[in-house]
């Protein structure tokens, strides 16, 4: 990474897409950085159907095959929204030495000892009600749903509630499925992590303070039972902190690739 030259590497959550991204890498790219937003399976402008995806490893392969490409001198910074801090983690245990910093945005945080099935068990939990979001069965309705699309009303009030109305109908507009795992003792095996190759990365978590998606004590309990090297808290942010809080948000990435990346 050329010094004061940064790679971000943008990794969305669920039902979104890389276009989620595009005020954060407008401003990361005004200061000369590189940015890279990702679209994961069936996500955004990957043409994958949501009934093809199989697994979580089917999921993140898009990450997995961006990060085997590069060279083995570059490396990235990574950051994930919501559950595609699952995404990065994984690629924080398969590629290392290709990381300089990853960070989570108000995201799923697990590690070496605190698994997948823990936390979404726990993000489960203080999530309240599905409203108006539409679930599919894809293995019978007597079985767990395999996919999910977010509610309108689902996205204005516990993702969006703070963000420009403008963003909202982008999103309403551009949203697809995301798939749902229910398979725990597999998805543990495809997301086991160590210290020795996730642990060896810096990490930092932005919390967002009035996100009613991830709330904030959910958020707290992430960074308290797997504390990152880094923690920001961006007042006035709901859950998509780079729609409500882009200028807050770029500050931040830069900050961690001056700490971590300069040099």
């Amino acid at each position: 990474m050329d010094k004061n030259k940064y790679h971000y590497v943008l990794v969305h959550g669920d039902c979104h897409g890389a276009w989620c991204w595009y005020k954060l890498a407008t401003l990361l790219k005004s200061f000369s950085h590189k940015v890279t937003a990702i679209d994961m399976a069936s996500s955004g402008m990957d043409l994958k159907p949501v009934q093809e995806i199989r697994s979580i490893t089917d999921y993140f392969e898009p990450l997995m095959l961006f990060m085997e490409a590069l060279p083995m001198e570059e490396t990235v910074i990574l950051v994930g929204h919501s559950r595609g801090g699952i995404d990065i983690s994984i690629a924080m245990e398969r590629f290392p030495g290709k990381i300089a910093a990853a960070i989570f945005v108000t995201a799923t945080m697990p590690g070496p000892h605190l698994d997948l099935p823990t936390v979404s068990k726990k993000f489960d939990g203080q999530l309240g009600s599905p409203m108006d979001n539409e679930y599919t069965y894809g293995q019978g309705n007597d079985k767990h749903p395999t996919s999910y699309l977010i509610g309108p009303k689902f996205l204005a009030s516990r993702l969006y509630q703070l963000s420009p109305p403008e963003d909202l109908t982008l999103a309403t507009c551009l949203i697809r499925p995301s798939p749902l795992f229910v398979d725990f003792q597999k998805s543990s095996k495809e997301t086991a992590l160590t210290r020795g190759n996730y642990g060896s990365i810096p990490r930092a978590y932005v919390v967002c303070d009035q996100d009613n998606c991830m709330k904030e004590e959910m958020q707290r309990w992430l960074i308290d039972n797997n504390p990152p090297n880094e923690v920001k808290v961006i007042r006035g942010s709901d859950h998509m902190a780079m729609m409500s809080k882009p200028n807050d948000l770029c500050s931040f990435l830069l900050e961690i690739g001056d700490k971590y990346c300069s040099g």
